[in-house]
């Protein structure tokens, strides 16, 4: 038995113009919805995630307290969940799947929110790389709406470098069909390998590597690490969801849209939530001084580094410390802390 819901929205003009027919959003829920619908929090998945990966963050005695707020988990459009490659039928299947933006994301979330729950505010928004990202698209989307934003190792759009990281992944996943467009629909799990071989190189940081700090998840060797780890996580994944999300990730930006027609700064600066960003202190692939740029701009954020050896995965659950030090941020959030 499946532990999620789906919601149907049925068919869905994306932002590209291309009507998707029958979308549908796959989404799980924490807790319980209060009688005046003011407890809400959304969190969405990463690239690459589902709303299983998110639940190290949700618990009693946490800041996502499921016994406080009603937490909502959208998964992101590609996923294998929500709408994907793999799960819609001909002519949109496989390599067809049409390209879909974190705007059109947002938009169906937004459906999702207030026509399934009747909800007019959130308390939080809140996300990890991709999500985090979505985070922000929320606030600049629906600033009256939005009342908090926390993004942890997440930038506001794909600056230049990460788009380069992205596109590695994408051409090592071509590869296997010698970069032949024609030949997409020949993609294989066996396909996934490099690219989960050259997200190891970004995922973690040197430190990391250098004082082989994988042998604290149970791993001998660092050839291990990059198969029980990379290989595997990737090999996992259908790889038309990859490219899918790849080509989402890659064209993410929270001013292109009709608001804000590629206006970055003017979209950060129109963001009324109060904002914690969060980077990782070392992470090589959502970088701290990109962060650190659109705080700056964001009018009531705060920027707190998370100092970690873990790189971009500083944000994905798995050290405690780092897991505690966003939880911490969170509470304070929520309880708007006094500054200082």
């Amino acid at each position: 038995m499946e532990d999620f819901e789906i919601y149907n929205l049925g068919d869905v003009t994306l932002q590209s113009g291309v009507i998707l027919p029958n979308a549908f959003l796959a989404y799980k829920t924490y807790g319980t919805l209060n009688e005046k619908k003011d407890n809400v929090i959304l969190y969405p998945t990463a690239f690459g995630d589902q709303h299983v990966n998110n639940e190290w963050l949700i618990g009693e005695e946490m800041a996502l307290d499921p016994q406080k707020y009603f937490i909502i988990v959208p998964n992101l459009l590609g996923n294998g969940l929500s709408s994907s490659p793999s799960n819609t039928p001909e002519p949109f299947d496989k390599g067809n799947f049409p390209q879909v933006t974190i705007y059109d994301n947002i938009q169906l979330q937004y459906r999702l929110v207030t026509e399934k729950f009747g909800i007019k505010k959130i308390s939080l928004v809140v996300g990890w790389s991709l999500g985090g990202l979505q985070s922000f698209q929320w606030g600049a989307i629906y600033p009256d709406m939005v009342e908090r934003i926390a993004s942890f190792c997440g930038n506001a759009k794909t600056w230049p470098q990460t788009y380069v990281v992205l596109d590695g992944l994408k051409a090592a996943l071509m590869g296997s069909i010698g970069s032949d467009s024609t030949k997409l629909n020949q993609l294989t799990s066996e396909s996934m390998r490099a690219v989960g071989r050259v997200y190891a190189g970004w995922g973690l940081s040197q430190t990391f590597y250098k004082e082989e700090l994988f042998r604290e998840m149970g791993f001998d060797s660092l050839e291990n690490f990059a198969v029980g780890v990379w290989e595997n996580s990737f090999m996992n994944m259908d790889p038309h969801n990859v490219l899918a999300m790849l080509w989402t990730g890659q064209h993410a930006d929270i001013s292109e849209n009709s608001l804000y027609n590629g206006d970055f700064e003017e979209a950060l600066k129109s963001i009324e939530a109060t904002t914690y960003i969060m980077p990782g202190s070392t992470d090589l692939f959502c970088t701290a001084d990109n962060n650190e740029y659109e705080a700056n701009l964001v009018p009531n954020s705060e920027y707190h580094p998370i100092k970690s050896v873990w790189g971009h995965f500083a944000g994905r659950g798995i050290n405690s410390t780092d897991n505690k030090f966003i939880d911490d941020n969170l509470k304070c959030l929520l309880a708007l802390c006094p500054k200082g």
